[in-house]
């Protein structure tokens, strides 16, 4: 394939696969201290905003968890489009290396990883940004977070970051951030974290607390090497 036909190729890609918004509501912003009541379930957020959660609204039907979403309390870090079109454009790149063909199609990927790799981004029981402790990356021996499991059973760190101000520590914005933890032998190796700050909290669905993520720099299921392993593992499904 030339490189003209690859650009071709990939632009009809993001077209079809991954498109991503750009609005922004009035309570989005770095710290995210505002709360946004929805009226509808979390499934009928993602659902609210064509353009932005497209990929992810249907990665959640081929993962099996769109009943989950509509009548269980849970807590969503919710990522967008742009993190999966990232982490697929990771996969492409392996495997155009390894000589095999791209994946075009979400359906191709098997529903097992997209079950597994979303569900790390959902927590049973609904939490907001104040449910979560501190936590200090430069002193976790005092402010670690606190370590949960998520929806499928991946360890994961969640905690609120409390930036300085004028000199004075902690008296700063505060700020929710969702880590997945890689090394069940070594939870506290911060520097082991793939880590995830979020943009806004507390929006209130009806069954629980979605907390849009900072997606400006984050690949869908954190660790993307892992993602594209697990991808090759399972197989790819060219005939969808």
């Amino acid at each position: 394939m030339n490189f003209i036909k690859k650009i071709q190729v990939f632009a009809l890609i993001a077209a079809l696969l991954f498109m991503v918004g750009c609005q922004k509501d009035g309570y989005f912003m770095d710290t995210g201290k505002q709360t946004a009541t929805f009226n509808g379930t979390i499934l009928d957020y993602i659902k609210s905003k064509p353009g932005t959660w497209d990929s992810i609204n249907k990665i959640v039907k081929l993962a099996g968890l769109e009943d989950s979403l509509k009548t269980k309390k849970l807590t969503f870090f919710l990522p967008d489009d742009s993190c999966v079109r990232r982490t697929l454009v990771a996969l492409n790149q392996r495997l155009e290396r390894d000589g095999k063909p791209w994946v075009t199609k979400l359906e191709q990927i098997d529903s097992a990883v997209w079950r597994r790799q979303l569900s790390r981004y959902l927590f049973k029981s609904a939490k907001s940004m104040n449910d979560f402790p501190q936590l200090d990356p430069g002193n976790l021996s005092a402010y670690q977070g606190q370590i949960y499991e998520s929806y499928a059973g991946a360890l994961m760190n969640i905690g609120v970051i409390y930036n300085d101000a004028g000199g004075v520590k902690y008296a700063g914005y505060h700020q929710l951030r969702l880590s997945y933890i890689p090394s069940i032998s070594t939870p506290l190796d911060y520097n082991s974290w793939y880590s995830v700050t979020v943009s806004t909290v507390n929006v209130t669905p009806s069954n629980g607390f979605v907390h849009i993520l900072n997606y400006a720099y984050h690949n869908f299921g954190f660790e993307t090497t892992q993602f594209i392993d697990d991808v090759i593992d399972k197989g790819i499904d060219y005939t969808k």
